[in-house]
């Protein structure tokens, strides 16, 4: 028998207990304007019927593969990743939904650019049956997203498409000591191989569940991430790169609230040091300069706004620490600065003034 040829794309999704969703994601697959996929499941040992609704779907371009043990998400997805036969690597989990033009896209892109090895695309929140705005940035360039990959996670994992030459020469696919931040990981080691863009249309709609991750996967994010951007730093900051990272995940990724001003000085003084090495060494355009300048701007304005609404930072300590060259360059830079200063200390001011 003459064997299939190869489909374009091969999408690549581990799945446990997604009975209740998955057949919607495979809906919206098959909504795709590009056709020529195939989905490679991968069954983590589920304990509802997932197995039997992928199976009664009947379209031929489905394969499941059931696992004999669990075995948890990285594996998984490393399993699908040695069945695939595409030229390239959809990214999906279970419960996301692709946009019906994802796929042309994302394909027309990485033919047009032969370079890139991994883009994303921007995506939307789908929570509590609400839609909700995307929270990274807005518009990038490839080099935005080389500077985004360095103080956080820029990309949506559903939202990836990756030439599969280029996951080839990975020593591993996805590195299962990394768990949480496995994605992160391989962002960061696929780099090396070439570019990462974003397509920045919202292409891709991420189901985010009431509750999130366990307290505990949320430390083993953390440690994961410190551990990959401490390795992403060390050649420019050597021994300081753990400590720098550290901050980085905390306050920029995670969003927890700068204790006091010499944490938010340290904090301002590594973003202007990585920064300013970013620009010199891997010298961006003028437009890429000035977004990637407004998108550090934008976060170190969050960090302030959270510091002032948690009381963790006073008005003065956060208006006092301003670090040079960090945002625009410009005047427009301390306008940001000042009015989320001063709308931070409006909702403290606020929240103080409400009955008990």
């Amino acid at each position: 028998m003459i064997p299939a040829p190869a489909p374009t794309i091969s999408v690549l999704m581990a799945i446990h207990n997604g009975a209740a969703l998955v057949r919607e994601t495979i809906a919206a697959l098959q909504a795709q304007t590009f056709g020529d996929f195939e989905l490679i499941a991968v069954d983590d040992r589920s304990t509802d019927d997932s197995v039997a609704v992928l199976r009664a779907i009947g379209d031929p371009r489905i394969r499941v593969i059931e696992s004999a043990a669990n075995q948890g998400v990285v594996l998984a997805r490393n399993t699908a990743f040695a069945h695939a036969r595409g030229r390239y690597l959809a990214a999906l989990d279970h419960d996301d939904l692709c946009h019906p033009e994802r796929f042309a896209r994302q394909v027309a892109y990485l033919d047009a650019h032969p370079d890139t090895v991994l883009l994303g695309t921007a995506a939307n929140i789908l929570e509590d049956g609400a839609i909700l705005p995307a929270t990274l940035a807005a518009a990038t360039t490839p080099s935005v997203i080389e500077w985004l990959l360095r103080i956080e996670n820029p990309l949506v994992w559903s939202s990836v498409m990756i030439r599969a030459e280029a996951a080839r020469k990975l020593d591993i696919f996805m590195r299962p000591e990394l768990i949480c931040a496995e994605d992160y990981d391989l962002y960061h080691r696929i780099a090396r191989l070439g570019t990462i863009a974003r397509l920045d249309a919202e292409l891709v709609t991420y189901r985010r569940h009431g509750g999130g991750l366990s307290q505990r996967r949320v430390e083993e994010l953390r440690a994961c991430s410190v551990s990959i951007l401490a390795d992403a730093h060390r050649d420019h900051l050597g021994d300081e790169a753990e400590a720098v990272a550290a901050l980085l995940v905390r306050h920029v990724m995670g969003q927890i609230p700068v204790p006091d001003r010499a944490t938010l000085r340290r904090l301002g003084d590594a973003l202007v040091r990585l920064q300013t090495h970013f620009i010199e060494t891997r010298r961006p355009d003028a437009a890429s300069r000035r977004l990637l300048r407004w998108e550090t701007a934008r976060r170190w304005a969050r960090v302030g706004r959270i510091g002032l609404r948690t009381g963790a930072l006073g008005l003065i300590a956060t208006a006092s620490v301003r670090p040079d060259h960090l945002g625009l360059g410009y005047a427009g830079f301390d306008e940001l600065i000042l009015s989320r200063i001063v709308g931070g200390a409006r909702n403290v001011a606020r929240q103080r003034r409400r009955p008990a």
